[in-house]
């Protein structure tokens, strides 16, 4: 089995917290986004789409970030040989499906340094520029993915999408909150699918350093945080690259291979 992803992508957090947790094997390959690997044509044919993560097992290649989940719960069920009664229930199903709805990009980059935000933005496009010129048989998927980074920065200026991204998100920390009131962890007294995909969720708001205003204000959200932090398939997956000074260590060794790429014209 092998996962293309990036400690960066949120989907690929909830992969690999996911393959953690039923301690599944994998071989991994790193695919940076940020620095426009998603886009070299040998990862592109795999995936025109260009985003993360995709899973391969064998010939059976899986996109969707849900689908990979379930993929590898049921094969977790067969390798432990249990029936199909231990699969999620409704309730971890519904809650999964309720994160999934939030789409972190327009909240992630409405947060980030405009000036930062848009040189990273311009080094993209031109990347797409330069692969599509290297591979004119894939030129129209380049062309839609050049065609979504520019709508990408049109709606960022717009202040009703950010309100919208907001709001959603606001409307599942409350309920986590309600939740987590009554049980301690999403479904119940054990961590499920539920919690594999509103982990990184919580991850990246500590990561934009907006742990104050949206989780320390709700107490049992907070509590959670702190439990699951603790958890080794936390620490392998996020923070290895994510807690304290390794934060800065990561953002910075992409910032810095972004702006040489940038400054020597090599994309």
């Amino acid at each position: 089995m092998q996962l293309y992803h990036h400690p960066y992508s949120l989907d690929s957090q909830k992969v690999r917290l996911a393959l953690e947790e039923k301690n599944i094997d994998y071989t991994s390959f790193h695919v940076n986004p940020i620095t426009g690997k998603n886009f070299d044509t040998s990862f592109f044919r795999k995936n025109p789409s260009a985003k993360l993560p995709v899973f391969q097992n064998g010939s059976h290649i899986l996109y969707d970030t849900i689908e990979i989940i379930q993929y590898i719960e049921r094969i977790a069920m067969v390798s432990s040989s249990n029936d199909e009664s231990t699969l999620s229930n409704g309730e971890v199903v519904e809650w999964i499906y309720k994160i999934q709805k939030w789409n972190p990009k327009f909240f992630t980059l409405s947060h980030l340094p405009p000036k930062h935000r848009l040189s990273v933005s311009k080094f993209l496009r031109r990347v797409i520029i330069a692969r599509m010129a290297e591979c004119p048989e894939l030129a129209s998927a380049y062309h839609r993915k050049l065609k979504d980074a520019y709508e990408t920065e049109d709606k960022l200026k717009d202040p009703e999408v950010l309100r919208r991204s907001e709001e959603q998100l606001e409307r599942i920390l409350d309920e986590a909150e309600r939740k987590l009131s009554e049980t301690s962890y999403l479904i119940g007294e054990e961590f499920t699918l539920a919690d594999v995909v509103f982990v990184p969720v919580l991850s990246r708001l500590a990561v934009l350093n907006l742990k104050e205003k949206y989780i320390d204000t709700r107490p049992n959200v907070a509590e959670y945080w702190n439990v699951v932090q603790e958890r080794p398939s936390y620490r392998k997956v996020i923070g290895k690259y994510f807690d304290g000074w390794r934060r800065h260590r990561t953002l910075l060794k992409t910032w810095c291979f972004v702006q040489i790429r940038s400054l020597l014209k090599q994309y």
